[in-house]
């Protein structure tokens, strides 16, 4: 697979590329889906082929290939500087590189369980018997469940020397139940809306534990059907994790990767509002906010070695005390804004072009606890599990919907409430925040399907979050 990289860079550099990088790349995925206690989707697929991109002057090249031989190769890299050729008529600044560790390296996530290796009868026997859990209690309509596993090798090399091989391995699912009522349907997921998905093998859904679950899910959804509507007004509003996660998701991490910033990228999730010059004095939330973007935790869904352009992964500060002071960069967009490359440039696939994408963008731990959050709020809503959202496509206000919530009284958990949803604006919003809960509430929370670009592409990106404050937020909105 090196050679057939190799032979890639070799065409694109004789073609007249000044700098030429390729991925060859195989992926399995797997995946199934169990509804009422039938297996409805069974899906397996593999691909395989070279991605080659070329650097001419001020515009790049990109061309793919799935047939993998050196002479195939060849031809792609010579496609691709073609392309940066022509579109390069549209003449620009010269785009620059900043320069990364050049290296021979291979890296592995770490699995204990290789997940294509566990039967597909045992994987189909627990969702069956999950939703079989789900359906028994009365009220509900659907039970639903689902897995999905990665296995991904790839193989890079740049004109620069590269020579990285990876081998990424990810795993996750979920479980959701749907009570159906005279007027309206209610659900209730776990481990959350879009399924929770790690780096690692079968042990990940091992962990999860969906039989212990299952029962409680259900008897939630159909506890909502009566539960009353979630108070309306401007109150202290508490977070659990996983939506703090889709929170910092779309108004942080999509707002601060800097080909949106930079105007390059407006495909499928909008622009930014953030201008560069206010990078390092723009006050993006109360001094407790202190988000990083980390591809090196362990187990998290955007973890890995090297980004698709040979740059290590690495933490990069992002908002720090509150104050915007870093983005998602690639090496070019980096040289731009005079910052160092953050490794963060990623493509789906073999045949996609890398861009911008977010890695593990999450908020760090502060020094309280859920528990100590409810007891020192008087009256507020504690809100559980996306359902909904809405963001404009600046990433500045928006709305969120969550599958429950509960009325927090006098420093007390109350009692449930139905179909609860916030709004606010990202700068007051995250202004806001008054308590972080610590490390041992914080989840890595992994995100499988972020889209982005034209022809859209799937993200993997993870969101580390504790549940958490924010004070004086308007709740129960309608409409």
């Amino acid at each position: 697979m090196f050679d057939y990289a190799q032979a890639a860079v070799e065409g694109a550099l004789a073609a007249g590329a000044s700098y030429a990088d390729a991925r060859a790349m195989v992926v399995r995925q797997q995946g199934l889906s169990c509804l009422n206690e039938n297996i409805e989707g069974l899906d397996y697929d593999e691909s395989a082929g070279i991605g080659v991109r070329a650097l001419i002057g001020s515009s790049w090249g990109f061309y793919a290939t799935p047939d993998l031989t050196e002479k195939s190769a060849r031809a792609a890299g010579a496609q691709a500087a073609a392309i940066a050729l022509a579109s390069g008529l549209a003449a620009g600044e010269p785009l620059r590189l900043l320069d990364v560790p050049v290296v021979t390296d291979h890296y592995e996530t770490p699995f204990a369980e290789a997940p294509f290796d566990v039967a597909l009868s045992e994987k189909a026997d627990l969702l069956v018997a999950v939703t079989r859990t789900m359906s028994q209690v009365e009220g509900i309509g659907l039970a639903q469940a689902s897995m999905r596993f990665w296995d991904t090798e790839k193989y890079f090399v740049s004109s620069q020397g590269h020579r990285i091989s990876q081998h990424l391995v990810e795993a996750g699912g979920e479980m959701a139940a749907t009570a159906i009522g005279e007027s309206e349907t209610q659900r209730r997921s776990y481990p959350q809306s879009f399924g929770q998905f790690e780096t690692g093998g079968y042990e990940v859904i091992r962990r999860f534990d969906l039989a212990a679950n299952a029962g409680r899910v259900a008897e939630e959804a159909v506890a909502l059907l009566t539960a009353p509507e979630c108070p309306s007004g401007t109150l202290d509003l508490i977070l659990e994790s996983s939506q703090l996660a889709l929170q910092i998701h779309e108004s942080v991490g999509h707002a601060t990767e800097l080909d949106r910033i930079l105007g390059w990228e407006a495909a499928f999730a909008g622009t930014s509002w953030l201008e560069l010059d206010k990078l390092g004095t723009l006050q993006f939330g109360s001094p407790l906010m202190n988000i990083t973007a980390d591809a090196t935790l362990p187990g998290s869904l955007a973890t890995f070695g090297y980004d698709d352009e040979g740059t290590p992964a690495q933490p990069v500060d992002i908002v720090k005390d509150g104050i915007w002071v870093g983005v998602l960069s690639g090496r070019d967009s980096a040289a731009i804004a005079g910052l160092p490359p953050g490794g963060m440039v990623r493509g789906d696939g073999y045949n996609r072009l890398p861009m911008v994408r977010m890695t593990n963008v999450g908020m760090l731990p502060g020094d309280s606890s859920l528990e100590e959050i409810i007891s020192e709020t008087s009256d507020g809503v504690y809100m559980a599990t996306n359902r909904s959202w809405s963001i404009d496509d600046k990433r500045l206000n928006f709305q969120f919907g969550c599958e429950a919530g509960w009325e927090v009284k006098d420093g007390k958990l109350g009692r449930m409430v139905r179909n609860p949803t916030y709004t606010g604006i990202s700068p007051q919003f995250w202004g806001s925040l008054d308590m972080v809960a610590g490390e041992e509430e914080r989840v890595y929370w992994g995100i499988p399907n972020c889209g982005k670009g034209q022809p859209m592409q799937a993200g993997h990106t993870g969101h580390p979050a504790p549940p958490a404050r924010f004070r004086d937020v308007r709740v129960g909105v309608k409409g």
